[in-house]
């Protein structure tokens, strides 16, 4: 089974972007906007020395309103089957009262944690780092994940720290068959999330009464039978006409891409509604 590495930190730090820039693709949705990313999504890094699996999760929030707190209980999820967490903080920013929560919550793990400092551009901004060193941390890893600045440091660091090469050595006997894609997608509060949910037998998925709960197309691995899969969950699409917000037209286009790239699409109806010209489209 490939090494899980999960990536945590409160809200707008870049960890969309670095979870884009290690996987090699643009998987995760990013935006200045805060709160963008909701749910785990999982992507497969394939590395020099190995491949692992890469979890970008939610921010952690303050607030205690019912979407941030299962927003903060799918990243606690992740930092528990992780086997490497990379807690991502924002240079620019500094040490938030939010970034000493988490790094209290993550001290009292035991996990191994390498600690990044997004958002260090240059050379000039290297002097931004000392202040990070009074959450008790060791060498920090600086980075840029928008401009590709130390993220090759970064992947060398998590291939010493997993042994990639070991494990790649040891897995070499048998190649893993490839994994099925499976989309889900319909209109907003159809229930896609509820029924990955229900055939994983874990609320891997936030669900919520508010239409737009999913904002991205998050991908789970499941196995069943021994075969592998990839369930894809999707935002809801609506007619063009009624989409205004940008990340609600970026998540229906990640959903279309989603249909288009997967082996398998699952439309997902509302029994209780009837059919609608959009669930025709």
């Amino acid at each position: 089974m490939k090494p899980v590495v999960a990536i945590i930190g409160r809200p707008n730090v870049g960890k969309s972007t670095l979870f884009n820039r290690l996987i090699g693709r643009r998987d995760a949705l990013v935006d200045p906007q805060s709160g963008v990313t909701r749910d785990r999504n999982y992507g497969t890094v394939v590395a020099p020395r190995g491949t692992f699996l890469l979890v970008d999760t939610g921010g952690f929030e303050a607030r205690e309103e019912n979407l941030p707190a299962q927003i903060r209980q799918q990243a606690e999820v992740a930092i528990e089957e992780a086997d490497l967490i990379l807690f991502v903080m924002d240079g620019l920013a500094g040490v938030t009262p939010l970034d000493e929560q988490v790094a209290d919550l993550l001290r009292r793990t035991d996990k191994e944690i390498l600690y990044v400092v997004n958002k260090i551009d240059n050379e000039r901004r290297e002097e931004l780092v000392g202040e990070f060193y009074r959450l008790g941390i060791s060498e920090p890893i600086t980075i840029s994940a928008l401009h590709h600045r130390g993220t090759s440091d970064l992947l060398d660091r998590i291939e010493a720290v997993l042994a990639l090469a070991e494990r790649a050595a040891d897995e070499a006997e048998g190649e893993a068959p490839h994994e099925t894609r499976v989309a889900f997608v319909g209109c907003p509060n159809v229930g896609k999330s509820s029924l990955i949910n229900a055939i994983l037998g874990d609320p891997r998925m936030i669900v919520d009464d508010h239409p737009g709960t999913t904002r991205d197309a998050i991908h789970t691995p499941f196995t069943y039978d021994e075969k592998p899969f990839l369930l894809v969950d999707t935002a809801g699409i609506r007619r063009k006409s009624r989409v205004t917000d940008r990340v609600e037209k970026f998540s229906a286009l990640k959903s279309l891409r989603s249909i288009a790239q997967c082996h398998i699409a699952c439309l997902v109806l509302d029994a209780t509604r009837p059919i609608t010209d959009q669930d025709k489209r």
